[in-house]
């Protein structure tokens, strides 16, 4: 062990001599730091959380990746493309891609004895992917689609089933308009809730087979193909070679193929989501600083303190440096006495909000019934080693007084 080690440990963990006023201030440095790191966990935590779970709800309704026919405008009332076995099969062998599934959107009116609404009908095959409905299942079923016949049940969202007074197995109209006005019945096979009101009050889910009809497809168009990835953080990578590997195929009809993100096709919402991660910096900078200068302040009366000592220790032949070291010792022993509470704190009330519940939120305006945690080791680790890094950098700036202690005078200090 060296000679400052030895002596940083005799100050931080002795009691004997102690004075009134470093017992306190020692206290409070480590209550700042542990606060402070609390609450930077808890800020990155939940706005991981709330980054996923929006984004996760986003994809829910619409994928990854949507491929549909290049003349398609923004509107649910969409162009068709033809989509053949071969390509299907092709895009399933796709480096990065998970599942393939087909689409079609219809606007409409859904109307009871009392009430109308505006919707989307969205259409879906047999091998629709269901895992994100499932998971914001209310009540009933999903679509049980069978090969032999159309099926006229739907899957619709609480959201609506409040409004319009529906229930299980209840029957009403949806009118569309286009050349002529056409109506369809369907019944309430299901109802899901996800809290994202944006979507909830506009998608209701069918068998594709319905939209064929209406719009006089075949059965090979749809509106597009709807792509899932294995991983999000390939999605840029693989929009932008499945987008050139499609520009240059063409459907039965001549139709070209367009590809698009789940960001191209929803930029509001991303780039409303990466605003949140400077929201976050600006947080964990100021939490920073305010710990940051109540450990420095705690040094300082540690050092004056210590002025006594530093003189012996340079009227024995010891230089700066190494009684600077000395006190950087002594920050690193607060430090780190702050940290492990910071973190005992910090996860705890993560874990305490991730499985209870405790604090609600307002789906209507936040999209979400609670405040959502995501708290990864990696996020863990980086804030960790950035708060121990940062304060000791900033410890480096009161251990300068130091330099500036007479020995002379310092002996005789008390």
């Amino acid at each position: 062990m060296s000679l400052e080690l030895f002596i940083a440990r005799r100050i931080h963990f002795s009691k004997s001599g102690e004075r009134r006023v470093t017992t306190p201030v020692v206290r409070i440095s480590i209550i700042g730091i542990a606060l402070g790191l609390a609450v930077m966990i808890l800020s990155v935590a939940i706005v991981i959380g709330f980054k996923k779970e929006i984004r996760n709800k986003v994809i829910g309704f619409g994928s990854h990746i949507q491929i549909t026919n290049f003349s398609s405008n923004n509107s649910y009332e969409s162009t068709p493309v033809a989509v053949s076995d071969t390509l299907l099969a092709e895009l399933r062998q796709f480096p990065g891609i998970r599942h393939v599934q087909a689409f079609g959107t219809k606007p409409g009116i859904l109307k009871t004895d009392t009430d109308f609404q505006g919707i989307v009908l969205k259409g879906v095959e047999d091998d629709y992917d269901w895992t994100f409905f499932k998971d914001h299942l209310k009540s009933g079923e999903i679509l049980q689609l069978d090969s032999a016949k159309t099926s006229n049940d739907v899957v619709i969202s609480q959201y609506l089933a409040d409004l319009l007074g529906l229930n299980l197995d209840d029957n009403f109209l949806t009118y569309f308009v286009q050349d002529d006005v056409r109506a369809r019945r369907f019944r309430v096979a299901g109802i899901y809730e996800t809290g994202f009101v944006d979507f909830d009050k506009l998608f209701v889910l069918t068998d594709l087979r319905q939209i064929r009809r209406l719009n006089g497809w075949a059965d090979d168009q749809v509106s597009g193909l709807e792509l899932t990835l294995n991983d999000w953080d390939q999605l840029e990578p693989v929009t932008e070679d499945l987008y050139f590997t499609m520009a240059e195929k063409q459907d039965r009809l001549d139709n070209t193929y367009y590809t698009r993100s789940i960001r191209e096709l929803n930029p509001m919402i991303f780039d409303w989501l990466d605003v949140q991660d400077l929201n976050v910096i600006v947080i964990l900078v100021l939490i920073l600083l305010v710990a940051g200068f109540t450990m420095i302040s705690g040094l300082l009366i540690i050092i004056l303190e210590r002025t006594n000592m530093i003189g012996i220790l340079k009227a024995l032949g010891e230089n700066n440096g190494s009684i600077r070291k000395i006190f950087l010792y002594v920050s690193f022993f607060l430090i780190g006495k702050g940290m492990l509470w910071g973190n005992v704190i910090g996860i705890s009330l993560c874990l305490i909000q991730k499985h209870f519940r405790v604090i609600k939120l307002d789906p209507a305006i936040y999209y979400l019934d609670a405040v959502p945690i995501d708290l990864t080791v990696t996020s863990l680790i980086l804030l960790n080693a950035g708060t121990l890094i940062a304060s000791m950098l900033m410890m480096l700036i009161p251990s300068y007084l130091v330099t500036k202690i007479d020995p002379v005078k310092s002996i005789r200090f008390e």
